[in-house]
């Protein structure tokens, strides 16, 4: 499997920029300076350790978490906010790790939303458990899914009983979380895995009174029958049980029934490398990506960082015909820029924190990527299918994102009156050689761009962006003057043209890809 074959090199700065960007939400110079010359083994010590659960999301009012606390009637829309913002400053203030891009993977493969489910505390439960089980065991995150709260509410599995089955968690689950279309399921398998399904309800949703959210299984609601699954799962029978523990066996047997199926470690890793690697799965790919893959999840039985660890360190990944396969999402895009310029999101829970976070989500939901709320189970549409990932880019949304990173170039950005804003001065200070437009260029792209320019593009922002009309070397003299005598007029002057040069950068179409 040479197209697996670890990848044994140091990594070059490109290299090194590349894994960031696809891995994480985006490299920082800093960053990319720390993992240049690593060997990817080394580097993905870094990206796949295990990180402690983050503190959760509070209250600006009180300073306090909510999500221990009954459900409060008049905090709603703040709460939901609250929480919403927590999870963007967390991929915001991200460490070099993998855990915040993974953990927005499967909250658009294990879909549920606020829309549906209006309590932030139910949310908060289901993404403590993305995060648990993220880098672990497949199996027992379907599992956990399969009883989480929210999903009992939001796939209507706590109205699924025994004389009133809810087919929807049953089809969803064949459908979107494990097997995936193609023949792969029957209709009777829908209803076989309804009929295990039954009896599962939770208990707290926007209760006022009781902090408690719990799951309860209700033996006297469940179908004690045997469920016979159809030639797709080789005619299984998921023996019928009776007592407490019946739905726990039961949902044991069908989940370990459709991982034997070897499909379903396909259908998981096509996704995984369309989101970090191409969008478009050609029959190469297939025979030599996805097939020697699935075989890790499987061998691995079903734990999910081995993959992730083969993914980021074989050969494939780091060829250069990948790099700018994917288009950024906006969320990739926004949280990546303002990361790559060294800003953070604020104190947690403070005003201004908050503020930050609904400006974002403002913007991501303008661009056709609200968080939390998916429109369908489907999830985010780009993600779903391959070739979608283009529908990320219209002539409005082109637009928005651009203004979006004008408003970053410009000092714009002014949740509750705090600015976040760079200086582009001192960013263009620690490049290689800061009195040479060419090299300026050179350094602004491999940072910026997944894919490299070609001359006659270098050419165009050097002589027609950056000092359109003007000789080169009038570049070096403004630069040097201004260092010897770093007054006010001539740093607005060389400030001016150096954010004229990065607001046409950021519109690019290199820049939307990564």
């Amino acid at each position: 499997m040479p197209w697996l074959s670890p990848y044994s090199q140091p990594l070059t700065a490109d290299q090194a920029t590349h894994l960031l960007r696809r891995a994480t939400f985006g490299p920082t110079p800093a960053l990319t300076k720390q993992f240049t010359g690593l060997k990817p083994d080394a580097a993905l010590k870094i990206l796949l350790a295990n990180q402690p659960a983050p503190p959760p999301p509070v209250d600006v009012s009180t300073t306090k978490t909510f999500v221990d606390l009954p459900f409060n009637l008049d905090m709603q829309g703040q709460h939901q906010s609250f929480f919403k913002n927590w999870w963007l400053g967390l991929m915001i203030n991200e460490e070099p790790n993998v855990t915040e891009k993974l953990t927005l993977f499967w909250q658009n493969h294990f879909v549920s939303t606020y829309a549906v489910v209006p309590d932030a505390r139910y949310l908060y439960r289901q993404l403590a458990l993305i995060r648990q089980h993220g880098m672990s065991n497949f199996r027992q995150f379907v599992i956990d899914m399969t009883k989480d709260p929210a999903m009992l509410r939001y796939l209507d599995g706590r109205l699924n009983v025994a004389v009133k089955p809810q087919e929807n968690y049953g089809r969803e689950l064949q459908e979107l979380f494990t097997i995936g279309l193609g023949g792969n399921y029957t209709e009777d398998d829908v209803k076989a895995a309804t009929r295990v399904l039954t009896g599962w309800i939770d208990n707290g949703f926007r209760d006022v009174a009781n902090a408690a959210i719990t799951v309860t299984f209700r033996a006297n609601q469940h179908d004690t029958t045997d469920k016979k699954f159809s030639a797709a799962y080789g005619g299984y029978t998921v023996k019928g049980r009776t007592g407490a523990t019946a739905g726990d066996e039961e949902l044991a047997d069908m989940v370990d029934m459709i991982l034997r199926q070897a499909e379903t470690a396909r259908f998981l890793v096509r996704k995984l490398y369309r989101f970090y690697v191409a969008n478009d799965i050609t029959p190469d790919v297939e025979t030599n990506m996805i097939e020697p893959l699935a075989k890790i999840l499987r061998d691995n039985k079903y734990e999910i960082k081995p993959v992730l660890n083969a993914l980021f360190s074989s050969d494939h990944f780091y060829d250069e015909a990948v790099r700018g396969a994917i288009i950024r999402s906006p969320l990739e895009l926004m949280i990546g820029t303002f990361k790559y310029f060294g800003l953070r999101a604020p104190e947690s829970g403070t005003t201004t924190f908050n503020a930050l976070g609904d400006y974002i989500r403002a913007r991501s939901r303008e661009q056709q990527m609200d968080v939390y709320e998916q429109t369908t189970v489907f999830g985010y549409r780009p993600y779903y299918d391959t070739g979608l990932d283009r529908i990320w880019i219209s002539t409005n949304t082109l637009a928005l994102r651009s203004l979006y990173t004008d408003q970053l170039v410009r000092g714009q950005i002014r949740p509750n009156g705090v600015t976040f804003s760079f200086d582009s001065v001192e960013l263009i200070k620690t490049l290689s050689a800061p009195t040479d437009p060419v090299k300026i260029i050179e350094d602004l792209t491999k940072d910026l761009f997944a894919v490299p320019l070609i001359k006659s593009q270098k050419d165009f922002l050097v002589d027609q962006v950056l000092i359109p009309g003007l000789p080169r070397y009038e570049w070096e003299n403004e630069w040097t003057g201004f260092l010897k005598n770093p007054t006010a007029t001539r740093k607005t002057s060389v400030k001016t043209k150096l954010d004229n040069l990065l607001i046409f950068m950021f519109r690019m179409a290199e820049f939307q890809m990564s």
